[in-house]
């Protein structure tokens, strides 16, 4: 898959959810969570599928994560090991970053 990446979207099942971007050949990269009470999110798995590999698809879906628990005014644990790593990188999200 090559070229601009589809938009994101939110599959809410409510105690558990995930961000999927879905690719033309059926491909989908995710990024799965689950609530902890009213202002915790845990962000449990990011896939991404070779067919998004080199794309910035998982940076993606983090960084909406990101957008959406700092919009909601929640805070995120990132036991994943990619997004924990991105939000190593990306000290600017460290509002958002549970304690």
């Amino acid at each position: 898959m090559t070229g601009e990446l589809p938009e994101i979207e939110l599959e809410d099942q409510g105690a558990k959810g995930r961000y999927v971007l879905r690719g033309p050949d059926g491909a989908e990269a995710e990024m799965t969570f689950t609530r902890v009470g009213e202002k915790k999110i845990i962000i449990d798995h990011t896939g991404v599928p070779d067919a998004f590999r080199g794309q910035g698809a998982g940076l993606r879906l983090v960084a909406r994560a990101v957008e959406d628990a700092r919009a909601a005014g929640k805070t995120i644990i990132p036991l994943c090991p990619f997004a924990a790593a991105q939000f190593r990188r990306h000290k600017e999200w460290a509002d958002v970053l549970s304690q």
